[in-house]
């Protein structure tokens, strides 16, 4: 297509008619595969000739073409790659015309070099550099910098080896750059223009030094050239002439953005390079040459800075934050703290307190736009770059490191601004000076609480000075005063009386006409409620605090709201019930009103979506404070039904794990689960399918409810057909090859749950979930999921052991899977302790997978295997027995307050004496060898550990699964092998006598004990069941 006609089609595209656009869009769609249609759409683009909005479209168009297909990261769109002689001319022409076109294309173009550089440099562009190099000497020195900037920015993030080219950039480019930097700054008059350029030089050093200072600027000379220039643009008062008065504009002008990254830059080779501490060995010269030649100057010029606003001059909040982050810094340091002294009065008191107070701004906003004036107030981005954020950091770590010198005439000067405050008649009050003196004592609460005198004082100050402002007619101190008496919350009132009203006051400012007042409040009374030991203080006011909770959700989307609730549900616990519907009701409304405010305002960063995700959070707290009362669960559910269904799809991505939650309680605790409930499981295995691996484990948790739980209903319903869908999920799991191991990982442990749930009444699915099992098995290196692969063997043995081992032999790989598990069995680490199978629970799988053998008769288990089944399962029930009692009296000490949870050697020698001999092992009554060896084993089991350091079981291998209910929880391994093999003495006696006459002294004695064991264990369970029985029937 020609130029004219593709100009034509993409005028169309801003076509008023919504029929000509979509037709211009469709034309659009069919052509951009063309050869050379890339080219024309840049010809477009940098035609001065052409009209503007067309022009913008093309670049629109161009850059998006370019994200999609110039490095495709889909396979499937291999086959719409741009072709080489393409790239090469946008890769030759698009760095010409970069610098030419205006802002608002240039930003497009921009975008599109990013991506060609990320994709192609340096393999592809081998004369980008020399590119570079030359128009940095020539008169393209912006182009030059542009895409020095982009190349730069690549290697920001990269470390060690993968830094290279980013070595070799600096290497060739910053003498070059040092030259034009020098110029530039010694320019008479400068144009807006020319703090462009500095904008951008300072911005290529920011990203080269970023992680690692490159060799060529660890040469002194060429480091105190660059130093210079810095030191002279920091010092250097910005130009008057020009300066924007509207303040958003003014922030943003180009020399206050030079004067921003000095400092950026400044801060960073301090913090990150400067520090003797933080230094490796090579970079210890340069962070002394730093801290003799640069540090204290850079404080300095720092302090001159803040000068500025002191006399009431201006300096954009981000240039604060960074100057007074400087300054926190070099607090600890004595050398940087001898240069600060002199003038530390006049910066404490005469810069930093002044930022901490309400000014003109917040009092703007407070009126104008409280729902703005909350939502800055607890926003930590907003905190990176507020001045009062980093005021009061500067105080914090002035009273932490310095406090002899500065703790107490500071509060001197807090409370002469109390006194004054008292003093002065209504109308005179400072109340602005009031509010930074009340932000001060509350920031400086902990140090506060650990310090005498004022340790003595805290209550009393409380009632002198924050109590009254409760009252007071400025909304702002009301707010305050709220957030001052939650932080000190937690102190011990020799008065109740006091927590009372401190308490009291709380609550009232939950009904306050002012916004902020009442967020505030909010936020004061969580602490409150961590830290009241009579809940009686709060009960009565329960209904009216969740009243105004509610009232309060309606207007304002803040997390820390959620978070106050939270922890009122988590106190009060089953007392919630009668206000559970309700909650879940008005958490629900707010969470929908958050997730529409986030899509309407399409903000990553939108206050409402992590208020989303705490209303979440919060439903799952009362699920969990009511788990005892399963009909709550069934009013609820008509509730969370709509949330749930919708958030299973892809626009519940951020709130996944909170959703799968809310499916985990409401699946396990409901008296049933519902066909409405049922609806989930398609949702969840589209989710599997497509996007949510990386939650497999989440999603196990409420899928083993459906099917343990729900269990006829999961086997008898075929629309949809349950069982199907979940041999789709697990088959095309294990068979994917791309996928990791411990993705796999729940697979395994959902055919666990499906062979001891529905014992006898899946038939048609062990071979096809053996065969699967065994493939994967073939293919997996990591011991933790084999481990989980043979416990399906295991559980298929439990399931039906004659159907099991005649579909091993139909595969032909009976032999095989036994000699690979009692290879496993028997395997362990350097430290002694088993390699395999660690767990309590895969001890126990193991256990009832090889007894269920034993009963075979002789044609299915001859008799040399009967032997190893039988001894492996007697090693098994040794390591289980002893692992049990070692958690037994591990759950004993934490229990136990007066003891300190450890034996004394007597005590531990006599502990592991009663073991052997119950188990029927004893030295003196035969052979010594294998007692020991079976002492040794024995104690292999005892010492096992889940985070032994040659382990390559993770952490997260024993996740909340262990928590999870199984069926053979009721099931005891020890009365189930000796049930076992009474079945195979009476069935063939004389099997059973050749079993016994062949097996070692040592075994005979641990079979003995096993027996003996058993019988204890009969009796202590019949026990447990009658004390069950009395405590429900007493309840």
């Amino acid at each position: 297509m020609d130029l004219p006609s593709l100009a034509l089609i993409l005028q169309a595209a801003l076509s008023p008619n919504p029929d000509q656009r979509k037709a211009a869009e469709q034309s659009l769609d069919q052509i951009q595969y063309a050869p050379q249609h890339l080219v024309r759409l840049l010809q477009i683009v940098v035609d001065n000739n052409c009209d503007m909005a067309v022009r913008q479209v093309a670049s629109i168009h161009f850059k998006n073409f370019i994200a999609k297909n110039w490095s495709p990261h889909d396979p499937d769109a291999q086959q719409h790659t741009i072709s080489p002689a393409d790239k090469d001319i946008v890769r030759d022409h698009i760095l010409m015309f970069v610098a030419q076109v205006p802002p608002l294309l240039r930003v497009q173009l921009g975008e599109c070099l990013k991506t060609i550089i990320h994709s192609d440099y340096p393999e592809q562009c081998p004369r980008l550099l020399d590119w570079v190099k030359h128009n940095l000497q020539d008169q393209q020195v912006y182009a030059a910098l542009f895409v020095l900037r982009i190349l730069s920015r690549k290697y920001e993030f990269k470390s060690d080896e993968e830094r290279t080219p980013a070595y070799h950039i600096v290497d060739e480019t910053f003498p070059h750059l040092l030259n034009i930097f020098s110029k530039l700054v010694h320019v008479e008059n400068p144009s807006i223009e020319v703090a462009e350029l500095v904008k951008l030089i300072c911005k290529i050093f920011w990203s080269s030094i970023y992680l690692e200072i490159p060799k060529h600027l660890l040469d002194q000379n060429v480091f105190g050239g660059w130093m210079v220039l810095f030191l002279n643009v920091l010092e250097r008062p910005v130009p008057l002439e020009g300066q924007p008065v509207d303040p958003e504009l003014r922030k943003s002008w180009g020399w206050w953005k030079v004067k921003k990254w000095t400092v950026h830059i400044l801060n960073r080779l301090y913090s990150r390079f400067g520090d003797l501490k933080l230094q490796n060995p090579e970079n210890r010269v340069f962070a002394q040459m730093f801290q003799k030649l640069y540090a204290a100057k850079i404080l300095d010029c720092h302090l001159n800075l803040l000068n500025v606003i002191r006399v009431g001059g201006y300096l954009p909040d981000r240039v604060i934050n960074l100057v007074l982050q400087y300054l926190s810094n070099s607090i600890s340091k004595n050398s940087m703290y001898t240069v600060l002294q002199p003038r530390l009065d006049v910066l404490l008191f005469e810069v930093v307190f002044p930022l901490m107070c309400f000014n003109d701004n917040d009092q703007k906003l407070w009126d104008e736009d409280p729902h703005e004036y909350v939502r800055k107030g607890y926003d930590i981005i907003e905190d990176l770059y507020s001045p009062r954020t980093a005021s009061m950091d500067f105080v914090s770590e002035l009273v932490r490191k310095r406090g002899k010198d500065n703790l107490h005439k500071f509060i001197q000067f807090i409370v002469e601004i109390f006194k004054r405050y008292d003093e002065a008649p209504a109308e005179y009050k400072p109340y602005r000076q009031k509010d930074g003196a009340l932000l001060a004592i509350g920031t400086l609460c902990d140090k506060l609480k650990r310090t005498e005198p004022y340790k003595s004082e805290l209550e009393r100050m409380l009632v002198q000075h924050v109590f009254p402002e409760f009252s007071s007619p400025v909304g702002h101190l009301r707010a305050k005063a709220a957030w001052v008496a939650g932080q000190y919350a937690h102190i011990n009132f020799s008065d109740m009386n006091n927590f009372r009203k401190s308490l009291q006051c709380v609550v009232s400012g939950m009904r306050d006409p002012e916004l902020p007042v009442r967020v505030d409040s909010v936020f004061g009374l969580r602490s409150f409620v961590e830290a009241c030991k009579d809940l009686n203080e709060i009960r009565p006011m329960l209904p009216q605090l969740l009243d105004e909770f509610f009232k309060l959700m309606h207007e304002v989307e803040n997390e820390d709201l959620v978070f106050t609730l939270e922890t009122i549900v988590d106190k009060f616990g089953e007392e919630m019930a009668p206000y559970a519907l309700g909650l879940c009701q008005n958490l629900a409304a707010a969470f929908w009103r958050c997730i529409n405010t986030a899509e309407a305002d399409d903000d990553a960063d939108d206050p409402g979506a992590l208020a989303a995700v705490g209303c979440l959070r919060a439903i799952s707290t009362i699920l969990e404070s009511v788990s005892s009362l399963p009909q709550l669960y069934v009013n609820i559910e008509p509730t969370l039904l709509p949330i749930m269904r919708r958030m299973l799809t892809t626009d519940g991505q951020e709130v996944f794990e909170e959703i799968l939650e809310i499916i985990s309680y409401m699946t396990f605790f409901s008296p049933t689960i519902s066909l409405d409930m049922w609806s989930l499981w398609p949702l969840m295995m589209e989710a599997l399918a497509d996007w949510a691996i990386d939650f497999f484990p989440n999603i196990l948790v409420p899928l083993d409810n459906f099917i343990s739980r729900g269990t006829a209903h999961f086997l008898t319903c075929k629309e949809p057909d349950y069982q199907q869908s979940l041999w789709n999920m697990i088959s095309s799991t294990l068979a994917d090859k791309n996928l990791e191991d411990s993705d796999i990982d729940p697979a395994p442990k959902l055919i666990e749950v499906v062979f001891q749930n529905c014992r006898g009444q899946v038939d048609q699915w062990v071979e096809p979930y053996l065969r699967i099992t065994i493939e994967c098995l073939h293919r997996t290196e990591r011991s933790y999921l084999k481990c989980l692969l043979m416990q399906v063997i295991a559980d298929a043995l439990y399931y039906n052991p004659a159907l099991t081992l005649s579909i091993l032999q139909k595969l032909g790989v009976a032999e095989d899977i036994f000699n690979l598990w009692f290879s496993m069995l028997q395997e362990v680490k350097k430290s002694g302790v088993r390699a395999n199978f660690k767990r309590e629970h895969d001890k126990k799988v193991c256990c009832l997978g090889l007894t269920s053998l034993l009963a075979l008769p002789a044609d299915q288990l001859p008799v040399e295997a009967l032997g190893r089944v039988f001894r492996a399962t007697l090693d098994l029930l040794v390591a289980y027995k002893d692992q049990t009692a070692e958690t037994a009296k591990e759950e004993e000490a934490e229990d136990d307050d007066d003891m300190d949870g450890f034996l004394t050697d007597d005590d531990d020698e006599e502990e592991e004496n009663g073991s052997d001999k119950e188990m029927g092992v004893d030295a003196e009554d035969g052979d010594e060898a294998d007692s020991n060896k079976f002492r040794k084993l024995a104690e292999q089991a005892k010492s096992f550990r889940p985070d032994d350091e040659d382990d390559d079981y993770s952490d997260d291998d024993f996740s909340d699964d262990e928590e999870l209910q199984s069926p053979i929880d009721d099931v005891d391994p020890f009365i189930f092998f000796v049930d076992a093999m009474k079945v195979l003495q009476s069935s063939d006696p004389l099997r059973f006598q050749n079993l016994s006459q062949t097996l070692e002294f040592s075994y005979q004695a641990i079979a003995n004990g096993v027996a003996q064991h058993a019988e204890v264990r009969r009796v202590e369970i019949e026990k447990e069941k009658l004390e069950k029985a009395s405590a429900v029937a007493n309840s």
